[in-house]
C-alpha cells in the first residue's frame, strides 16, 4: 500500500514557475515507476511526466518538454515536478501515481495523490 501527497501548487504568473512535491508512504516506494499527470476543467487526465524506480530515466510529454523536471529522492520517499515558463495552458490539477509497470496510461497506474491545484495566469 502507498499513499501520495502532493503540495506545491498555487497560483503563478506566466512565464513563472512552481516546484511540485509529492510525499509518498511505505517501504515500497523505490518498486515504482513515479507519474506527474494533470487534469484541467472538463478534460481528462492526461500525461505530463515518468521517473524510473531508480531516477535514471525520465521520459515528457511534449507539452512540457524542455520546461518541466521531473526527479525523485527515493531516500526521502519523495518525487517532485520544476515546472519553469509556465503558460496559461498548464493550469490544472496536478496528480502524482505510482506505476508497477512505468507507463504512460492513468490506468497503468496503481496509486494517486489527491492533486494540488496550479493556476497560471496570463
Amino acid at each position: 500500500q502507498v499513499q501520495l501527497v502532493e503540495s506545491g501548487g498555487g497560483l503563478v504568473q506566466a512565464g513563472g514557475s512552481l516546484r511540485l512535491s509529492c510525499a509518498a508512504s511505505g517501504r515500497t516506494f523505490s518498486t515504482y515507476a513515479m507519474g506527474w499527470f494533470r487534469q484541467a476543467p472538463g478534460k481528462e487526465r492526461v500525461f505530463v511526466a515518468i521517473v524510473s524506480r531508480y531516477g535514471d530515466s525520465t521520459y515528457y510529454a511534449d507539452s512540457v518538454k524542455g520546461r518541466f523536471t521531473i526527479s525523485r529522492d527515493n531516500r526521502k520517499n519523495a518525487v517532485y515536478l520544476q515546472m519553469n515558463s509556465l503558460k496559461p495552458e498548464d493550469t490544472a490539477v496536478y496528480y502524482c501515481g505510482a506505476s508497477t509497470y512505468g507507463l504512460r496510461n492513468t490506468y497503468d497506474y496503481d496509486y494517486w495523490g489527491q492533486g494540488t491545484q496550479v493556476t497560471v495566469s496570463s
